[in-house]
């Protein structure tokens, strides 16, 4: 069966390779262009794991219960042996930002402090914003907003959950200068059709196609996955708009052999536990229903 969806991403590859304008970045040489948008289907528990070569849904499960928990140090994801921050938060790194005062591993109030805390106070971590975030349903610690609570309480009220104001935002520009990196996925928004399929829009204003592209499809997708489990709802389509789509010159050598393989259909997923609270979800109570089959993975180094 052709995976027509992945195509897409393929195509997206294809099209910054040929067509990316090269561009001296902060970071190193890109190919990028700019405006851009995929959609994938998240039906019948469908989850879009890249399949031409091997993406790891543990990392992106870890990173996305990070986020979810408030969480702003590795060292939560080095518990889990997840090491994709450890390049933004090395001591080299956080004295780039102007991040002196930070110990070795704190990000700083990056996503999971927007999304659990919004405009709370950050000063060196010390702030609660390591620690799991419980939430009430509008405000959080020292009269931050827990954007996740009031999400969750909009998708469980059959009135409210029509809202065209269901909106999850990283983008804080009071506090991008105290961030180790200012959010690449910024904004998304969630839309109910027919009171029951819940579908989720992700703006992304930089994306690295090759390395963090294929997380944050699983990652957002996951999270419709398990925001329908949390509020008795049936995910149903992820959709993807992406502003600076680039790809690094250090990644260019190996993406033929990306581009010559035939993708594999998605695998699909069952949520197995509802839990009392969203931070509470554990790796254990997602199970495959359609296994992932996918091509070996090919290397790509990481650019911070």
């Amino acid at each position: 069966m052709e995976n027509k969806e992945e195509q897409q991403y393929l195509e997206l590859l294809r099209t910054i390779m040929t067509t990316g304008i090269p561009e001296q970045t902060r970071n190193g040489i890109c190919r990028t262009i700019f405006g851009h948008h995929q959609r994938f289907s998240l039906k019948d528990g469908k989850i879009p794991i890249l399949t031409t070569r091997k993406i790891s849904f543990r990392v992106a499960f870890y990173e996305l219960m990070f986020f979810i928990r408030g969480q702003t140090n590795v060292r939560h994801l080095h518990e889990n042996d997840i090491h994709i921050w450890d390049g933004n938060s090395t001591r080299e790194f956080l004295n780039s930002r102007q991040l002196y005062h930070y110990p070795v591993g704190e990000l700083g109030p990056i996503y999971g402090a927007q999304w659990r805390r919004f405009n709370t106070p950050f000063t060196n971590g010390s702030n609660g914003g390591n620690n799991n975030a419980n939430g009430g349903s509008n405000g959080g610690s020292n009269g931050g907003i827990d954007q996740l609570a009031q999400v969750i309480d909009q998708l469980k009220d059959p009135v409210k959950r029509s809202s065209r104001r269901i909106i999850l935002t990283a983008w804080n520009p009071v506090q991008l200068d105290i961030m180790a990196l200012p959010p690449c996925h910024m904004m998304c928004q969630f839309h109910v059709k027919e009171g029951k399929y819940l579908s989720c829009a992700l703006f992304q204003r930089s994306m690295d196609t090759v390395l963090g592209c294929p997380t944050n499809i699983i990652s957002y997708s996951l999270l419709t996955h398990l925001l329908a489990k949390h509020c008795d709802l049936v995910a149903d389509e992820f959709i993807h708009f992406i502003g600076n789509a680039h790809v690094y010159d250090e990644h260019c050598a190996n993406i033929g052999e990306q581009l010559e393989r035939e993708p594999f259909p998605f695998p699909t997923i069952s949520i197995n536990s509802k839990r009392e609270c969203i931070e509470d979800y554990e790796f254990s109570d997602i199970e495959f229903i359609e296994p992932y089959v996918c091509h070996p993975g090919i290397k790509f180094k990481m650019v911070a």
